[in-house]
């Protein structure tokens, strides 16, 4: 009991500081920065769905990013539809893309499915970036539009500006359906299946279990959320071309939850900041930025192996162990 006060207590307090960002930063670069990592906090949720809850490394998930991100454009550009319609169509395209996808992969299993996962990223950012046609190739698409402003009991939204309130408050939305969305998944039959097919995928099989399936779906819902990764952003950015959704990117997911802490809900939410947030503070030393990020990798990779969330709970235990353990 005193544990769900403490953990109802603290989502109300982190809720709370979240809408309150708004009202206190006023610097536009870091409002800008806050969007983007919050963004990144849905692709990162989908990849740890895939990765830290079933096992299975999937570098893919920039190229779906990629296919929300250029659906949703097209759609709006191009027809004219409405973006509140096209920003919910985007994550069911690309589920339904994910699925051609996903039932050929998952049927292999460990590097091989990483390296089939890595040739799709791959076939689908050339894709983008030569059928100029359609996506404008390097040159891009320019002009996305926002999402139209609306009115509820008078209060008007309005969701110009790079660092206008509205938009904001709208990706955080997202990123928490998101995360609400995979810790519904994780506390259900589906999530122990998807966590015992983690722990011994045969045994899992030999008792009947269809993993694959299983496999498919987390791979889909993953997929999804990064197609409404790539829709939110392309209407943020208000510029689309395929550099975003390169292999690299697909990288920046896995260690974004690797970093955080994979199989966590909490993880994915530190390794997106980290990974928007760090190599942008390391501008200050250019020359030699991306060495410096790169080397904090490879030692937190090291060191942390676990991810900051899991370290950070057991010295809390730890120091709680000590401080009320002994009478």
């Amino acid at each position: 009991m005193n544990k769900n006060i403490l953990r109802i207590s603290a989502i109300a307090v982190l809720a709370v500081a979240a809408l309150a960002v708004p009202s206190v930063l006023k610097v536009p670069y870091f409002m800008h920065l806050i969007v983007l990592a919050l963004i990144w906090v849905i692709l990162a949720q989908g990849q740890n769905l895939i990765q830290g809850f079933v096992g299975y490394v999937s570098i893919a998930q920039a190229g779906f990013m990629g296919i929300g991100a250029y659906f949703s454009t097209l759609l709006t550009v191009n027809l004219g539809w409405s973006v509140w319609m096209t920003l919910w169509m985007a994550p069911l395209f690309t589920g339904l893309v994910s699925i051609l996808v996903g039932y050929p992969s998952l049927r292999v299993k460990g590097h091989y499915f990483a390296i089939v996962t890595l040739a799709y990223n791959m076939v689908i950012f050339t894709v983008l970036l030569t059928y100029s046609s359609l996506t404008g190739g390097e040159a891009g698409i320019s002009g996305v539009p926002r999402p139209a402003e609306f009115s509820v009991f008078g209060w008007v939204f309005n969701f110009e500006g790079r660092s206008n309130a509205n938009f904001y408050s709208l990706v955080l939305l997202m990123a928490s359906l998101a995360t609400g969305l995979c810790a519904s998944i994780l506390h259900s039959r589906v999530g122990r299946v998807l966590l015992a097919i983690r722990q011994n995928e045969n045994l899992a099989d030999a008792i009947g279990v269809s993993t694959w399936r299983y496999k498919l779906f987390a791979f889909v819902v993953s997929a999804g959320l990064a197609g409404l990764a790539g829709a939110l952003y392309a209407h943020y950015i208000g510029f689309l071309n395929p550099e975003p959704f390169g292999v690299d990117q697909s990288l920046n997911a896995i260690l974004a939850v690797i970093l955080g802490g994979s199989g966590t809900l909490t993880g994915p939410v530190i390794g997106a900041f980290a990974v928007v947030f760090l190599p942008e503070y390391l501008r200050i030393a250019d020359s030699y930025r991306l060495v410096t990020y790169g080397f904090i990798l490879v030692v937190a990779t090291i060191f942390l192996p676990r991810g900051l969330v899991p370290v950070a709970r057991s010295l809390f235990l730890r120091v709680k162990s000590k401080v009320f353990g002994k009478k």
